[in-house]
């Protein structure tokens, strides 16, 4: 791969197999991380993505556990 200039950055172009392999897709943001002398490439989760993940908890705290408004808001 090789480093170009992009206006006042550098930019990297990733090669069409490792794109597919990470499910990339234009505007994903992805995070460059050095472990153990090695750089590793991660996609994070997309804004679809977060929202199912939390769906999942929809419903599931216990009704004695849950917060209303009224107790958030109380003084």
């Amino acid at each position: 791969m090789q480093v170009a200039k992009w206006g006042n950055s550098l930019a990297v172009r990733l090669p069409a197999e490792l794109v597919r392999e990470l499910g990339l897709k234009e505007g994903d943001q992805i995070d460059l991380v050095k472990d153990d002398h090695q750089v590793r490439v991660r996609r994070l989760a997309r804004a679809d993505e977060v929202l199912m993940g939390l769906r999942r908890f929809r419903g599931a705290l216990p009704a004695a556990e849950r917060l209303s408004r009224n107790d958030a808001h109380e003084r």
